[in-house]
């Protein structure tokens, strides 16, 4: 018996080291294929790309971002540009409403000072003609108000700067009273945002009322002033006194000064 236990216990021993070196084994072959199975192979990978997808993303982020930033801070540029040179032209026109009132009338003097409490947009243009001292604002419409304030360009006619026919009315006791001084050749000056155009008298004509042929439109740049005639009537003046001039050539064109 003591042998037999003797022996029992040394195959139990060895038993023991066997089931041992099987467990040992066994837990290095299972880390083997969790440390170089595939599927742990493919982890860094992974990580990897998406590490790189997310860093596309942010950098596409930014880009577009900057980019959106640059657009609104050239269009804030551009509108201040707009905004200056429209302030600029607002400022030299009221300079230009200052003008000389000697041969005004009385009533259109009164109308005038009261029309400088009033609100009205900002100029189209700048009308000079240095024979009679003239430098005034051309305001939009024709409306008493607007014609009390400054000169008026004519709805249906081409905006001051476009090309074609450009109409301004005045009153003949206000602004345009000197245009009785003005003869053929003479010139004029018509001031835009988008620069300066000059240009000479062609004609002076006096007509009736219904003639709105005077303000047809032009294939080439004209401007056509317009005022009521006689200069002194007393009461409603019967005729119209139009004064037509065309820009002046240089080079086979109009004559454009770029100022801004």
């Amino acid at each position: 018996m003591p042998g037999i236990l003797r022996s029992a216990g040394t195959f139990s021993r060895a038993a023991r080291e066997a089931a041992s070196v099987d467990q040992a084994g066994g837990a290095g072959k299972a880390g083997q294929a969790l440390s170089g199975g595939p599927a742990r192979r493919l982890l860094p990978r992974l990580l990897r790309w998406i590490q790189t997808c997310a860093i596309a993303a942010g950098t596409a982020l930014l880009v577009f971002f900057a980019g959106a930033s640059i657009d609104r801070s050239v269009a804030r540029g551009r509108q201040l540009s707009a905004f200056e040179a429209a302030r600029d032209a607002a400022l030299e026109a009221e300079q230009a409403g200052t003008a000389d009132q000697s041969l005004w009338s009385e009533g259109r003097i009164a109308k005038y000072r009261q029309s400088l409490t009033q609100n009205f947009a900002p100029p189209l243009a700048v009308l000079r003609i240095p024979k009679i001292g003239l430098e005034v604002p051309v305001l939009p419409g024709i409306d008493e108000p607007t014609l009390n304030r400054a000169v008026g360009a004519i709805p249906g006619t081409a905006l001051p700067g476009e090309p074609g026919n450009v109409g301004i009315a005045g009153h003949r006791d206000g602004y345009f009273r000197g245009l009785k001084d003005l003869a053929t050749g003479d010139r004029l000056e018509l001031e835009t945002l988008a620069g300066r155009v000059e240009y000479s008298v062609t004609s002076i004509r006096i007509v009736e009322p219904t003639a709105v042929e005077v303000l047809a439109p032009t294939p080439q740049p004209v401007l056509t002033l317009v005022t009521c005639y006689p200069f002194y009537f007393v009461g409603n003046a019967p005729q119209r006194f139009i004064v037509r001039a065309e820009a002046r050539a240089s080079g086979g064109g109009s004559e454009v000064r770029q100022d801004r």
